[in-house]
């Protein structure tokens, strides 16, 4: 008896190595991706198509690979009119909408958008509320149950009543409170493009990287170039 048993044990165990690994666990978390287009007019987003190009391929890999039940938010941001703000994209990653086809529409937008200003479908716009697009997007995610990036595709000078980061001894104010408790972190594309200067580029790097963590983000990113 105790022979057939540890047959049949062994024979299990062969069974089972043949089957090979059992599959990865999912993700605990869906995550969600939020990325802003700045359309003011100091951003090379609005009018260079190689630069629009550019940033697109960035963003693929963000969004190929996601999972489903995860989150992929557009929105663009400039002047403070919500009115103005008029390209909104929301999806769910799933079977109707799989990570693939999302990330290519997202990248068909970004590449599309210095055509779609020169045909007048976008204004580019005459101010930066950078802070004030990162408050409103506060209340539309939530990192307890999101693994949440922001990736905003600003040359980072915010040109507002807050702030005008376009000499090097602005000061961006801190947050009132940390609206992004949580969330994994705050990315920049193109942080100080247009600016031609260095020295700028690093000011802005160390003002939004403070404020991304008074404002509770776990990482903060800004690139210049990729």
């Amino acid at each position: 008896m105790r022979s057939l048993l540890r047959s049949a044990a062994l024979a299990a165990a062969f069974a089972a190595s043949l089957a090979g690994p059992a599959p990865a666990a999912s993700k605990s978390k869906p995550e969600h991706i939020v990325i802003g287009l700045d359309l003011s007019t100091s951003n090379p987003l609005v009018e260079n198509d190689a630069y629009a190009a550019k940033v697109a391929e960035r963003l693929m890999p963000m969004l190929r690979n996601l999972e489903p039940r995860s989150q992929v938010t557009l929105r663009t941001f400039g002047v403070y009119d919500p009115t103005r703000q008029q390209l909104r994209i929301d999806r769910t990653i799933s079977s109707l909408h799989p990570a693939e086809e999302v990330a290519a529409v997202i990248q068909g937008v970004v590449k599309g958008i210095p055509t779609l200003v020169k045909r007048g479908t976008l204004q580019a716009q005459p101010a930066t509320n950078i802070v004030a697009f990162l408050e409103n997007t506060a209340e539309l995610v939530d990192c307890r149950h999101n693994a949440t990036n922001i990736v905003l595709v600003s040359d980072g000078i915010e040109d507002s009543s807050i702030a005008r980061l376009t000499k090097l001894n602005a000061v961006l104010p801190p947050p009132e409170s940390k609206l992004f408790k949580n969330c994994k972190g705050l990315e920049i594309l193109g942080i100080g493009v247009g600016a031609n200067s260095p020295q700028l580029t690093n000011h802005l790097r160390e003002q939004w990287d403070a404020w991304a963590k008074a404002a509770g983000f776990k990482d903060f990113s800004g690139l210049n170039d990729w």
